[in-house]
C-alpha cells in the first residue's frame, strides 16, 4: 500500500470514528418562545477547536492543503449536526462555503486579489518587472542586500497586510529570484513584514480593528501605548534582520536555501504559479518606470480609497478616517483605479496594445485562483468553528483564571492568543474575543498590566496567525511569493516558534517589571542571544552564500 493511500485511509478512519462519536451525543435544541433555535450539543466545548486542528494536522502531514481544509470543514459539519447527513451537508455549504462567499467583506477581498493579480500580470507582460529586476541586479549586488531590501519595503508598506503581501511580492520577486533566494524564504520575509509590521503601525487597518474592540478606553491611545510591549512583532523583525545579516538558516528552510543556490527555487515538485511567471512579452519595451509608477499609483489610490470609506472627504480627520475605514471596499476602489492608471500608462507609452492589456485581466485572475480557493475554504472552516462556539469556549476559559496568576497573565494571554489564532486562522477574531475580557479584568485595577495584557492579545493573535496554514495573511504571503503554500508554512513554523518562545519569556518578565524601557531591551538582547546560539549549534551545517 502506497504512503498516500495509507494517509487517505487514516483520514477516512478518523472521520468514521468522529461520525460514530457525534452520533452517540444527542443534538440539543434550545427552546425559544415561538421557534426553536438549534444549538449543537458540543457548543462552546473543546470540540469546537477540533475541526481546525484536523485540517492543520492533515495539511502538515499530507502537504496537500485543499483536501485538508475540506476534511476539516466536513468534521466541523459532523460535530455541528450531531452526525446528521442532511445537517452536515447544509452546514458545509449553506452555513460555510455559500455563507462566506455571500459576505461583502470577503467578496471585496477576493475582488482586490483579482485586480491586484491583473496589475501584476500587466507589469510582467509589459516587461516592467523584468526591467526592475535588471536594474536591481546592478544596484543590489548581494543576497543579503536583496533580503534587506525586501524587509525594508515590507516595513514601508504598513497600511494593510493583504496589500503588503501582494505588493512586496510583485515588486521584489524578480530581485530575490536573481539572487537565488528560495520562494519559501521570500514568502517568510513577506509574511514576517506583513502582520507583525501592521500590528505596530498606528495608521493601519489593524490599528483601526484593535481600537474598535476596546470599550470604555481611548482605543487608539491604548494601541500606541501597547506598541513597546508587542514583543512578538518587534522580536520577529529583530530576529529576521539578525538572521539575514548573520546568514543563518535552520530547519526545513535550510534545505530550500541550499537548493535555491543550485538554481531550484521551489524544492518540491508542486509549483502552482510556475506557468504564470513566463508571461513577459519578448518584444516588450518596458522600463523600470513601468513598474514603479503603477506601484506608486496603487499605493496612493489604496490610501485614498481607505480614507474615503472612513469619511475623510465628509469632514473627518485623516487618523479618524483611517480608523473608521472599510479595508475591503477601500482596497477594491484603490486597486481598480490603480489598474485603470496602469492600463492608460501602458497605452500612452505604447508598451502594450489594448488587446494584450485585456488578456492580462484573465491572466491575473488565473494567477490568483490558488489563493482564492484556499481563502474560501479557510473562511468556511472558520465559519463552522464559530458555529460550534469556539469563541465562547475560549472566553469562558480565560475568565476562569484566578488572581494568583495575575503577573503571569500576560504570558498566559499570549499563549491563549497563539493557540486560538492558530486554530481559527484569524487574528482579528482573536482580538475580538480576548481584548474586551482583558480590559474588563484590569480596567479598574492595574492600568499598566492592562496595557501589557492587551499587547499580549495582539502579539499572540499575530503569532498564531503567522503560524497557521489556514490564516488569510499566510495564504496571501504564499500568493505574493508565488510559493507552494504548505512549503511556506512548514519552513516558516520553526522561525515563528523561536520568536514565540522568546516573546513568552519576555511577557513573564514584563508582567513583573511592568516597565517597557527595561523589558523591551532585555527581550531584544535575549532574541539576539538565541539567534547567536542557533548559529553556534548549526555551525558547519549550513553556510549561506552572499
Amino acid at each position: 500500500m502506497s504512503s498516500k493511500m495509507k494517509k487517505v485511509l487514516l483520514c477516512t478512519m478518523c472521520l468514521g470514528a468522529l461520525f460514530l462519536l457525534v452520533n452517540a451525543v444527542p443534538a440539543y435544541a434550545a427552546e425559544a418562545e415561538e421557534e426553536a433555535e438549534y444549538v449543537p450539543a458540543l457548543f462552546a466545548t473543546f470540540w469546537a477547536l477540533v475541526p481546525p486542528i484536523i485540517a492543520i494536522t492533515l495539511a502538515l502531514i499530507t502537504k496537500e492543503v485543499y483536501s485538508s481544509l475540506f476534511i476539516g470543514i466536513l468534521a466541523g459539519g459532523l460535530l455541528y449536526s450531531g452526525g446528521s447527513f442532511e445537517g452536515t451537508v447544509n452546514e458545509i455549504f449553506s452555513g460555510g462555503i455559500i455563507s462566506v462567499l455571500s459576505d461583502p467583506y470577503n467578496v471585496g477581498i477576493l475582488v482586490f486579489l483579482v485586480l491586484l493579480g491583473s496589475i501584476v500580470a500587466l507589469m510582467n507582460k509589459a516587461g516592467g518587472s523584468k526591467a526592475f529586476g535588471a536594474w536591481a541586479s546592478v544596484h543590489i549586488r548581494t543576497k543579503v542586500g536583496a533580503q534587506l531590501a525586501t524587509i525594508l519595503l515590507g516595513v514601508l508598506i504598513f497600511i494593510d497586510d493583504y496589500f503588503n503581501c501582494l505588493t512586496v511580492g510583485s515588486v521584489m520577486r524578480p530581485v530575490t529570484d536573481k539572487h537565488n533566494i528560495s520562494r519559501a524564504k521570500f514568502a517568510y520575509l513577506i509574511d514576517a513584514t506583513a502582520a507583525p509590521v501592521c500590528i505596530i503601525a498606528p495608521i493601519s487597518s489593524w490599528a483601526a480593528a484593535v481600537s474598535g474592540f476596546v470599550e470604555g478606553e481611548d482605543g487608539l491611545s491604548l494601541f500606541i501605548k501597547a506598541i513597546p510591549y508587542n514583543f512578538y512583532a518587534l522580536l520577529t523583525i529583530v530576529m529576521m534582520i539578525t538572521m539575514v545579516v548573520m546568514k543563518i538558516e535552520f530547519g526545513p528552510m535550510a534545505k530550500h536555501e541550499r537548493n535555491a543556490e543550485k538554481g531550484d527555487l521551489y524544492t518540491t515538485e508542486d509549483r502552482p504559479y510556475a506557468n504564470i511567471e513566463q508571461q513577459e512579452d519578448p518584444d516588450s519595451k518596458g522600463k523600470v518606470i513601468d513598474l514603479v509608477i503603477p506601484i506608486i499609483c496603487l499605493v496612493i489610490s489604496c490610501v485614498i480609497g481607505m480614507i474615503y470609506t472612513g469619511g475623510f472627504f465628509s469632514g473627518e480627520d485623516f487618523v479618524t478616517a483611517f480608523s473608521n475605514s472599510d479595508a475591503s471596499v477601500g482596497l477594491v476602489i484603490g486597486s481598480f483605479f490603480g489598474l485603470l492608471i496602469t492600463i492608460i500608462l501602458y497605452l500612452v507609452r505604447k508598451v502594450l496594445s489594448f488587446q494584450k492589456c485585456m488578456e492580462c485581466l484573465v491572466t491575473g485572475f488565473k494567477a490568483m485562483v490558488p489563493a482564492i480557493l484556499i481563502l474560501t475554504l479557510a473562511w468556511s472552516l472558520k465559519s463552522v468553528t464559530d458555529a460550534l462556539g469556539a469563541k465562547d469556549f475560549v472566553a469562558t476559559s480565560m475568565e476562569s483564571v484566578s488572581g494568583d496568576l495575575m503577573n503571569f497573565l500576560p504570558a498566559i494571554i499570549f499563549l491563549v492568543g497563539c493557540f486560538l489564532a492558530f486554530a481559527t486562522g484569524t487574528s482579528w477574531g482573536t482580538f475580538g474575543i480576548l481584548i474586551p475580557i482583558v480590559v474588563a479584568v484590569f480596567q479598574n485595577s492595574n492600568y499598566e498590566l492592562m496595557i501589557i495584557s492587551v499587547s499580549a492579545c495582539m502579539a499572540g493573535a499575530v503569532c498564531g496567525d503567522h503560524c497557521s496554514p489556514i490564516s488569510d495573511t499566510t495564504i496571501m504571503a504564499s500568493a505574493g511569493a508565488q510559493c507552494n503554500h504548505v512549503n511556506h508554512v512548514s519552513t516558516q513554523l520553526p522561525y515563528a516558534i523561536v520568536a514565540a518562545g522568546v516573546s513568552c519569556v519576555s511577557y513573564i518578565i514584563a508582567g513583573f517589571i511592568q516597565n517597557w524601557m527595561i523589558s523591551l531591551p532585555v527581550s531584544i538582547a535575549l532574541m539576539i542571544g538565541v539567534v547567536i546560539l542557533i548559529k553556534m549549534v548549526n555551525n558547519g551545517k549550513y553556510e549561506d552564500a552572499a
